[in-house]
């Protein structure tokens, strides 16, 4: 059956069991679900915006009776295609069903649906003194279905981890339909496999999950912002050596170069106050204790990181505001990089104690090949998760730049995988990355894969062509 052919079909069956708001059926008004932030897009056969679980039952069920393939999609703020349309796919896009329940407090718990925006869940359980500790720059925009199905991380890793360390229990709805809710918010269950563990970060290659129950932790009572200078990676090496032994806990530590801070403040016209600018920058987000002691340690070992002339500049945030405004840098990054041209983004991931030696060697590749376009390098220094993206320049042309890309490309996974790092730190793999997953995972996984894959989607409907090859 063509596609034309599968569309009226389609169209006559769900018009018969669902509202004709469910859906969208013209080029036009599909268009905009065919993509997300890669700037990659697709033509979708259809787009289904449910309201409510069962009506992603007979979504998935009827699409699986006709043999029509779905792409689940929530915010598209992703950076690895893992929501584009590439086969003329029906999109099913969950962000009406938004509905976040009261927070249970003597739990820590809240019940939230899969289009929930990220940051109204922190808000939500903000008014309970609570947090949902997953904290992403597109936190305004995601959501929390695609935060799941790519197990995201974010700049508190290092505090918090995961997000599969923050899901007690998950409904789902599989390709034919059935809707089971799994693990129901307990805290202990070692009644056989962790299926939930097994859908989060699966991408949504196995089942839709249209709502979650998300552990909670009690609110940072007294927060810090630092923000350094630094004159070189190693510097911001010794940096977090000295932070991991200071008296307070680390909540983020992410670093940038100079390259990215220039983009941020020409693109975005933000500034830094900052008197010595340098090569790379840390920002550095920390819990202490309440009182006056923790204030007085904490004056000390900025004595102490001065004296050793491991930072070249530095301040502390005095208010709220400037909070805002240091983090304002770290987070425009990728818009500002992306405003500035053309841009292809390695989201790696190796041990703490590599990243350094790892960047160096990156660095070495990057201009040994003489690539003509330029290295913006950031990302999560203190959970071993580097950034690199390569921006392309004016006067180089889209053919000549994606062709530079993909040569780099091939070298940088083959240096990645001499570090025993991952392809994929926490963006997913989707669609860009599928070609270097099986550097990261050995072909005995890969085939537990494709065995778990079918067990759950035998007529591999659900997001296909994504994460890994079936053959």
């Amino acid at each position: 059956m063509n596609l034309n052919l599968k569309k009226q079909k389609l169209i006559e069956v769900i018009k018969g069991i669902l509202p004709n708001d469910i859906f969208l059926s013209s080029i036009e008004d599909c268009a905009p679900y065919g993509g997300d932030w890669t700037r990659l897009t697709g033509d979708p056969l259809l787009v289904f915006l449910p309201k409510t679980t069962e009506q992603v039952s007979l979504i998935l069920k009827t699409c699986n009776e006709l043999k029509i393939a779905v792409i689940p999609s929530g915010g598209r703020t992703g950076l690895s295609g893992g929501a584009v349309v590439i086969n003329g796919e029906v999109v099913l896009c969950l962000s009406r069903m938004n509905k976040i329940s009261s927070v249970d407090n003597l739990g820590r718990t809240i019940r939230v649906q899969a289009g929930a925006i990220t940051e109204a869940v922190h808000e939500a359980a903000a008014k309970e003194g609570l947090l949902w500790p997953i904290d992403l720059a597109s936190k305004g925009t995601c959501e929390v279905g695609g935060n799941l199905s790519t197990n995201a991380g974010g700049v508190k890793v290092i505090r918090y981890g995961m997000t599969r360390k923050w899901v007690s229990g998950l409904q789902i709805v599989l390709m034919n339909g059935d809707v089971i809710e799994l693990n129901r918010g307990l805290e202990k269950n070692n009644t056989g496999y962790d299926l939930i563990q097994l859908l989060i970060g699966a991408e949504g290659t196995l089942a839709v999950i249209t709502e979650a129950t998300l552990k909670l932790v009690r609110l940072p009572q007294k927060e810090k912002v630092l923000f350094f200078s630094l004159s070189s990676l190693l510097a911001v090496s010794q940096l977090f050596e000295k932070a991991r032994k200071g008296p307070f806990e680390i909540l983020a530590f992410e670093f940038f170069s100079q390259r990215c801070l220039t983009a941020v403040i020409t693109k975005l016209k933000r500034s830094s106050k900052l008197q010595k600018p340098s090569e790379f920058y840390v920002l550095m987000e920390i819990e202490m204790g309440l009182g006056t002691e923790p204030e007085v340690l904490l004056e000390s070992w900025l004595e102490e990181v001065l004296a050793a002339h491991v930072v070249v500049d530095g301040l502390m945030s005095q208010s709220s505001a400037e909070k805002r405004e240091i983090w304002g840098l770290r987070e425009g990054i990728t818009e500002s990089i992306s405003l500035t041209n053309e841009v292809r983004k390695y989201d790696t991931a190796v041990a703490v104690d590599k990243v350094v030696p790892f960047i160096e060697e990156a660095e070495t590749l990057f201009h040994s090949m003489k690539l003509q376009s330029e290295l913006y390098l950031f990302g999560h220094f203190g959970d071993g998760s580097p950034h690199l993206n390569i921006v392309r320049r004016d006067t180089v042309d889209h053919e000549t730049f994606i062709n530079e890309c993909d040569i780099f490309e091939k070298e940088l996974y083959l240096l990645l995988k001499k570090f025993g790092g991952s392809a994929s730190a926490e963006h997913g793999v989707g669609l860009l990355k599928k070609s270097w997953v099986e550097l990261s995972r050995t072909p005995q996984e890969m085939a537990i894969f494709r065995a778990i894959k079918t067990a759950f989607d035998p007529q591999h409907l659900l997001n296909p062509n994504k994460v890994f090859s079936l053959l």
